[in-house]
């Protein structure tokens, strides 16, 4: 799981599994796989950032 950040300062975890894609309309929409969208303030690098250390830490090896 990720942390991301809601635009009213609102810190919540979201499992990276079932990201279906991210957005920047110009803020930055994550759509999940059961088409629950929602919008926070990290920009779409950041969200990949976060997901491949997540993996990272699970699978204790390098992610290509």
């Amino acid at each position: 799981m990720i942390t991301v950040t809601r635009l009213n300062g609102e810190k919540l975890m979201v499992n990276c599994n079932l990201i279906e894609f991210v957005e920047e309309t110009p803020d930055t929409v994550i759509t999940f796989t059961n088409g629950i969208k929602i919008v926070v303030k990290e920009n779409s690098e950041e969200i990949k950032r976060a997901v491949i250390d997540y993996k990272k830490e699970i699978f204790g090896r390098e992610i290509i």
